[in-house]
């Protein structure tokens, strides 16, 4: 049967398919966490989410006879193409049936969405830049999904490769067992700790906008050098924050501070899949 494409374009029922979807295609996976409607309905909406101050993006559903059987979103982000001057666009938030043609289509699709508005290559997915939810699974089915990581079924990576696209970048996820320090570690803490110039705190929940700023400083400047690396914008920072409040816990956070300057960061965030 014939594969119709659809696209977002401010129509509910699209969006309605779009969110609601994966509940067919992940039917069989139990380690599958479906992503809240209004979290990824927000990501998608122009004047809730800030990357489209920097950004511009849509989503396509693909229909098989009147079922949703597909979708993907494609996305240009500008502060990208100011910075690696690249001509890459992206295609993220790809879930389909297990069915080349239905990946095919949506992929085509999205890469003539970019290719009308000048870029020269499709990367992915990132959902909807590399600040989201970044890469395709391909190890680790038989572990629920972390909070901001993707989750795919066996099959999609064949797809994306079947649909022509290559892969450009392994990425790494790691999980570990907490409880237990190695001595040398410990060690290496304990004699950091006792510098009189190293002051240590927790987040501040009271004063959680001023500390996502100090954040996404030391991030912004940490990572400026890594693959396609894009900074966090003082919008995305605030609604960073915003977030956050729902789900932050201090106790796993800490803020390093050097003759009172900020030097280190580490926010943990409980995992509410």
């Amino acid at each position: 049967m014939a594969i119709e494409i659809r696209e977002l374009s401010g129509d509910k029922k699209v969006l309605r398919d779009f969110l609601g979807l994966v509940d067919d295609v992940y039917a069989g996976d139990p380690n599958y966490v479906r992503p809240l409607d209004m979290d990824v309905s927000d990501r998608l909406n122009v004047k809730k989410n800030p990357f489209f101050d920097h950004g511009e993006a849509t989503g396509f559903v693909a229909y098989r006879a009147g079922k949703p059987v597909g979708r993907v979103s494609a996305s240009i982000d500008h502060s990208h193409q100011e910075r690696y001057a690249d001509g890459a666009g992206f295609f993220g938030f790809l879930d389909t049936i297990d069915d080349a043609e239905v990946a095919k289509v949506l992929l085509d699709r999205a890469a003539g969405w970019l290719k009308e508005r000048g870029m020269k290559c499709m990367r992915g997915p990132f959902s909807l830049n590399i600040n989201e939810e970044t890469g395709c699974l391909v190890e680790g089915f038989d572990r629920p999904p972390m909070i901001m990581m993707p989750h795919h079924l066996p099959y999609q990576g064949g797809l994306i490769e079947q649909a022509g696209l290559a892969k450009c970048k392994d990425l790494f996820a790691w999980a570990y067992d907490i409880g237990w320090v190695p001595p040398r570690a410990q060690r290496a803490h304990d004699e950091i700790a006792a510098m009189p110039e190293v002051r240590v705190r927790q987040v501040d929940m009271g004063n959680l906008a001023e500390d996502m700023r100090l954040t996404m400083g030391v991030y912004n400047d940490a990572w400026c050098d890594n693959w396609g690396f894009v900074p966090a914008t003082e919008r995305e920072i605030i609604k960073m924050a915003e977030d956050l409040k729902l789900i932050a816990m201090p106790e796993v956070t800490r803020l390093v501070f050097i003759n009172d300057e900020i030097a280190a960061v580490a926010l943990g965030l409980p995992n509410v899949n």
